[in-house]
């Protein structure tokens, strides 16, 4: 009865092919697995690329302008405060309400101008990153249709796969041979 059973499933091994044609080998054609599902890790395919790389280093500096202006400013703005409270005894109290005020609707005008920068800089990381990910779909169908898949998902959404499965550097590869840092797909977006 086992050796009966054995000559059954043997086809479907030596195909390297369990029930529903699942692949049980792990087996590659040049590199890319071939399976029904594969995954990818998003963030990572994104930060790890050339053009996340690039778009990364942009907004941190931008970034970093923009920290040392808000000190700049802030050191402007305690100065001007150490001012106004040193004035406040020697002043007509109408007189340095009217000074207070002013300065503290300059303080929160100001305020809302860094915030929008910064809304700003995040806006052009956003709009990068949507570019990437939009150049991004041919290489991906790409893989699709050489390992014979039918869908990619998100490796974190998935509860378990194999390894192999998982073609997020392979992605990286070949959109980075594509897309380089992507610098000129963004520069419309750049402010």
């Amino acid at each position: 009865m086992l050796a009966l059973l054995g000559v059954m499933f043997t086809p479907l091994q030596a195909l390297g092919q369990g029930p529903y044609g699942l692949n049980l080998n792990n087996e590659t054609q040049l590199g890319i697995p071939q399976s029904v599902i594969l995954t990818i890790q998003p963030e990572r395919l994104f930060s790890s690329s050339a053009f996340g790389r690039r778009v990364s280093q942009e907004i941190e500096a931008e970034g970093a302008v923009l920290t040392a202006e808000n000190r700049r400013i802030e050191a402007v703005l305690r100065a001007e405060e150490q001012t106004l409270a040193e004035r406040r005894n020697s002043m007509d109290p109408v007189a340095f309400r009217a000074l207070a005020d002013a300065f503290d609707e300059k303080v929160q005008e100001t305020r809302r101008l860094q915030e929008k920068k910064l809304r700003d800089i995040n806006a052009v990381g956003e709009a990068a990153r949507r570019n990437f990910f939009t150049a991004s779909l041919p290489v991906l169908q790409q893989l699709m249709g050489e390992s014979g898949a039918g869908a990619i998902l998100d490796h974190s959404s998935v509860f378990l796969s194999a390894d192999a499965a998982d073609v997020t550097d392979l992605a990286i590869s070949r959109i980075d041979s594509v897309l380089g840092d992507g610098a000129q797909l963004d520069e419309g977006i750049q402010q």
